[in-house]
Order: structure tokens, then sequence, then C-alpha cells
């Protein structure tokens, strides 16, 4: 994960990576260029990135639904349309939202976008250190984790070494959630596209920040004991789909790139 004091035009970010899947601008040549040979080894890509940015906002809009009115997303990402505080604030305009990153582009591009924004405040931290975001005063000023609360790991576990022990840094998370709170998942599959997996992980090595793809029984494992909302852990498509397009896409990529769900506590 990138070093917030510099931002490096030269190597390819996995953030602004995943702004050019999007369709963004706020991404270099660098970035183009690796997004580009990932491309060519799964041009699924694209259209995986868009449909996990969709399942978030159902996700986000479910539990809003649901009573949820406080949300801490971990390892947000730049800015792009549909973020975690409007579709929340959307459905309840009393939410809150915490955004959390260590990458100083989605920083800067950040609190440009949101300083104005109400209920919404963004913390530079690092997703390898949970007790530091956990225990913030920025964090807790503004979040109430004895009421129910959403804790999103959103397209960000699998930026996670093995070295870095990602199911002791989740399991963290998931301790800090209250009875009636929930964690949002979506993870790289490794089983989905064998053939392809190997070369964007090739492209990624020289990123900033490495990707590791990781079978179906380890993401599941990143909900512990959770209470998975129906469907269970599926292609983001396949999550509870509120489009025509949605379906049919769900129907076509029954292979996944992405796996994703939904846990609560009890």
């Amino acid at each position: 994960m990138e070093d917030p004091e510099e931002v490096d035009l030269h190597t390819p970010n996995a953030a602004r990576m995943y702004d050019y899947y999007l369709g963004g601008k706020d991404n270099f040549a660098s970035d183009r260029d690796a997004a580009e040979k990932a491309l060519e080894f799964a041009p699924q890509i694209r259209l995986a990135a868009r449909q996990n940015r969709a399942f978030m906002g159902r996700a986000v809009r479910y539990l809003a639904k649901a009573g949820v009115r406080q949300f801490l997303d971990v390892g947000t990402g730049l800015p792009t349309q549909s973020n975690v505080h409007e579709v929340a604030q959307d459905a309840a305009p009393d939410s809150r939202v915490v955004y959390v990153d260590n990458d100083p582009v989605v920083l800067a591009h950040g609190r440009a976008i949101l300083g104005g924004a109400e209920n919404v405040h963004i913390v530079h931290a690092d997703l390898r250190s949970p007790k530091e975001i956990l225990d913030s005063h920025e964090v807790r000023q503004r979040l109430d984790f004895d009421a129910p609360i959403a804790i999103l790991l959103v397209a960000i576990v699998h930026f996670l070494q093995d070295d870095d022990d990602p199911e002791s840094i989740v399991a963290r998370f998931r301790e800090a959630l209250p009875a009636g709170g929930h964690l949002v998942l979506s993870h790289v599959c490794g089983e989905a596209l064998p053939r392809s997996v190997p070369g964007v992980t090739e492209v990624y090595k020289h990123s900033t920040t490495p990707i590791v793809a990781r079978s179906p029984d380890r993401i599941a494992g990143f909900f512990g004991d959770l209470e998975l909302a129906e469907p269970g852990l599926v292609n983001v498509a396949q999550w509870r789909p509120d489009s025509e397009e949605t379906r049919r896409i769900a129907e076509k990529y029954r292979r996944p790139y992405f796996l994703a769900g939904v846990g609560r506590k009890n």
C-alpha cells in the first residue's frame, strides 16, 4: 500500500487502475497502461469492477432500508458516482459515513469532493491496522459502535498479502460489530478464471499493491459466524440484482471474478 507522504506517478496504483476500469479520469498513464495489460488477460475486469460497484450500492440501500444509519467504508478508493454516502443518504438522509484510506490521491480527492458533505468524513489510516482505525478519535467521534453499523470491505481485502494475516485483520473488524451490525465484503475469486488470474496477478505485482485472488472457502471464512443475508456468498451481479441488465449479466457470467456477501452479527 502506497506511502501516504508521496504520490508516485510512475508506478501503477491499484486505486487509480480501478478508477480507469470504472471510466473515471483520476488516473495516469502508468495506471492506464497496467490496466490495459490486465484487461488483455481478463477482458471482463472492466465489467466486473462496475458490477462490484453496483453491488456496493445495492448492499448500502439494503442496509439503509433495514435501519442501519452508520457506515465505515475501509479502503474506499477514489470518489466516483454513487458513493456510499450518496446512496445511504438518499435512502436515509440522517446516515453517517466515515471513509478510510491511506492512498494520498484518494485522500486529496476525497477531501476536496466530500469537504462540504454533511455527516461525511474521510480518515487517513491503513486497512492493515484495524485497531488504529477502530480506536481512532475521528472514527469514534462520528460513529457509535453500540448501535447498528455496517463495515464495508469492498474489493480491498484481496490487496492484503497472506503474510499480512488477512483473516485476523477482518476478524478484528468483525469483532467490533455490535449486535445488528453488518460486514459487507467482496473479493477477487481465484478459482473462477484460472487461466486469467495468474496474468492479472503478475500485472499487479508491478503496481504499488499486489493482488491475491483467493478461493471461495477462504473468502467465505472472512464472514466467520456472521449470518449471511440471502442469497449468501455469490457473484456480485447475483447479489439481489435490481435491474434487467444486472440479472442478464448474472445469468451470463456464472463464474465470478468477484464474490460478495453481506453478513449480520446476531
